[in-house]
């Protein structure tokens, strides 16, 4: 028997209309890390009410470029929601960074917050608190459920969509307009 899974790396689980968790209603979620002990990623379109300066100055982190302080820091899922990500582009890697793709990291070590900080660290990112987490066959189970459309990550996503528009954006990449979606499954 062969093992054929599906992996969802740098893919985007684009919550449907009729999801009924409410930590992931209207969610967009790249997914870092999926494999046999199940999927994990962090939700990128749910900002904080605190920006990345007001961030870094509870973390005694002083931010020189006004328009990085002034990002909005995101709600990575309501898994460690006190644990930092940056989630960036480029192939550098810092303490602890997990490759997502050539182009796209995670990484939770509080250097790559200095670079940052400094203008030395990644073109583009963005900051999170907290992760989401899939059992095995979990993630699986819930697209053939119907509660997640899935298409492939790409950057204009992450990083020049606005935050609110990411939802219908992911799903548009399909030629869905998840608005005229129902919210009856069905299996054929």
């Amino acid at each position: 028997m062969t093992q054929d899974i599906l992996n969802l790396r740098n893919h985007l689980l684009i919550a449907m209309p009729n999801m009924g968790d409410p930590n992931f209603d209207h969610t967009v979620n790249l997914i870092c890390q999926h494999d046999e002990f199940g999927a994990f990623g962090v939700v990128i379109n749910r900002p904080l009410g605190m920006t990345v300066g007001e961030l870094f100055e509870q973390l005694d982190i002083t931010i020189e470029d006004p328009h990085i302080a002034g990002q909005f820091a995101l709600s990575g899922g309501p898994v460690q929601a006190e644990q930092g990500f940056v989630l960036h582009d480029g192939s550098r890697n810092w303490e602890s960074t997990l490759r997502v793709s050539e182009e796209l990291a995670l990484t939770s070590s509080r250097d790559i917050l200095q670079d940052i900080a400094h203008g030395t660290g990644p073109a583009h990112f963005l900051l999170l608190l907290g992760c989401a987490g899939w059992s095995p066959g979990q993630v699986e189970h819930e697209i053939k459920e119907n509660t997640w459309l899935t298409c492939p990550c790409t950057s204009p996503i992450l990083f020049d969509m606005a935050y609110q528009d990411r939802w219908q954006g992911a799903a548009r990449t399909l030629g869905i307009d998840v608005n005229l979606l129902g919210i009856a499954a069905g299996h054929a």
